[in-house]
């Protein structure tokens, strides 16, 4: 029996097998938990769904942490699927190509904007979303990158 055996965990931000968010999502099923997934868009779909599939999971959804009314479509998915979850992980991280190369004094106010809103606040939309199915007791564990001390 593992730690996490009868917790229910819903993961966002995997975008392949490299990702910090698959690394927890395998240690979560080594210790018994069970995994919902979410994902942006087709071309992580590819990839997330093989992955998801690889650990038994068999709830991958789509959602745009931009949008409040995809967020509230997927818990309610989430509600259908597991009643209620015992664990939220958040690790999203975005930023337009454009806005990634060149100098930083380059970045333009919508796509900072953007990268805030996808990679930072979509944690406080998803936790509120989160909330009413969240068990008492749970976890709600965004992270960060080391790139955000420097």
């Amino acid at each position: 029996m593992g730690l996490l055996t009868g917790k229910t965990a819903l993961i966002f931000g995997v975008a392949n097998d490299h990702s910090i968010a698959w690394g927890i999502a395998q240690a979560f099923a080594r210790e018994g938990a069970t995994l919902g997934f979410s994902y942006a868009g087709e071309a992580l779909a590819r990839r997330v769904k093989p992955l998801a599939e690889s650990v038994g999971s068999t709830f991958v959804e789509p959602c745009d942490v931009t949008q409040d009314a995809d967020i509230a479509a997927l818990f309610e998915k989430v509600k259908a699927a597991f009643g209620q979850i015992d664990i939220l992980i958040h690790a999203i991280g975005f930023a337009n190509r454009e806005e990634l190369t060149g100098p930083y004094y380059n970045t333009s106010r919508e796509g900072f904007r953007l990268a805030l809103d996808v990679s930072c606040y979509s944690f406080t939309a998803l936790a509120r979303a989160a909330l009413p199915l969240l068990k008492s007791g749970g976890a709600l564990l965004t992270l960060s990158y080391y790139g955000a001390e420097k």
